[in-house]
């Protein structure tokens, strides 16, 4: 982990909302308003290693998901994949860039193509990269089926026959097809029973130590997270609010959204231990993206809210090694 392979600084996209006609403008020109969906994170990914991005729907960390694979284009600071700006890169660069870089959906059901078969789905990437020659095919096929535990006899269903637990492993097996590096996991354990989640999370795991992928984990299951990264990143309306390891995040939250945030995982309780109802500290609706409040985003929520937070937005700052908070009550510049 010691060789940097994703490099995010200033990262920004922003999406043009137009307002819809009122009768008394027909004949004005229509007015446009700004989604901040992703506005100024900055944070760097080593080799081997599992970064969670976490926070309420709406927080942007699906889209910066979506700005690393470039199936969207950025607006504003920059993504380097191995030292190469992805933006720039095009032709033969590109297609390696694809090739290295793949993506675990969120529904494997809506991501795998009913018409094609278990088998089809999955040589799809090798034949497109042309890695394998169509005679080899089948063991390749076979092979990557083994290698995600599912019964390669399987490889003539279709989607809608296989359980979803079965889904997402032949999402899995199609996404490390072209022997990634980096792996864009979004939600990829939402929707399923508990034991499968389990099984699907070693499953990942296992795959992290064997083929030495670095996973950008995105997912709102914090006990998931918990799990399986080395880093969190903690979001709220498109900004990083706290940033360390795992280890440090969970057991020291400094930001007043990351304590209420983490506050609200469901513990385990003793045998004759009370019961304590949980009551969060936070008030109000979150604010939405297209009109921010002032100051600090997290204001208009924030239980500790001080004077200076209605009139800037604190920067992410390092306030102990590894470990960024933005938030005044640590950054007093």
């Amino acid at each position: 982990m010691d060789r940097q392979i994703l490099q995010i600084k200033e990262l920004k996209k922003y999406f043009k909302v137009q307002k819809p006609f009122r009768f008394k403008n027909v004949f004005k020109k229509a007015q446009h308003k700004t989604v901040k969906a992703v506005d100024g994170v900055s944070f760097n990914v080593f080799v081997g290693e599992t970064i969670g991005l976490v926070g309420e729907s709406g927080c942007g960390k699906t889209t910066i998901g979506r700005l690393i694979l470039r199936a969207i284009d950025i607006t504003d600071g920059t993504i380097q994949f191995n030292g190469k700006a992805i933006e720039a890169l095009a032709g033969n660069e590109l297609m390696d860039f694809r090739k290295q870089v793949q993506v675990i959906f969120q529904d494997p059901y809506l991501s795998l193509n009913p018409r094609k078969s278990t088998r089809n789905i999955i040589a799809e990437p090798l034949l497109i990269h042309k890695m394998v020659s169509p005679a080899e095919i089948k063991d390749k096929t076979i092979e990557l089926m083994e290698l995600v535990g599912i019964d390669p006899n399987l490889r003539t269903l279709y989607p809608y026959e296989l359980s979803t637990g079965q889904q997402k492993r032949i999402a899995i097996a199609r996404a490390i097809a072209t022997n990634p590096t980096l792996l864009i996991a979004d939600e990829a354990t939402s929707g399923l029973d508990v034991s499968v989640k389990a099984q699907v999370l070693n499953l990942l795991a296992d795959l992290r130590e064997k083929l030495g992928l670095t996973y950008v984990f995105i997912s709102h299951d914090l006990g998931v997270v918990q799990y399986v990264a080395h880093k969190v990143a903690i979001m709220y309306l498109g900004r990083i609010v706290e940033f360390g390891d795992t280890q440090t995040i969970f057991n020291n939250p400094l930001h007043p959204y990351s304590v209420a945030l983490l506050g609200s995982i469901p513990k385990v309780r003793e045998i004759g231990e009370v019961r304590i109802p949980f009551k969060s500290s936070l008030k109000g609706e979150i604010p939405s993206p297209i009109d921010l409040p002032l100051g600090c985003r997290f204001q208009s929520r924030c239980p500790k809210r001080m004077k200076r937070c209605l009139e800037s937005d604190p920067e992410l700052v390092e306030i102990d090694e590894g470990h960024k908070v933005s938030c005044y009550l640590y950054n007093q510049l």
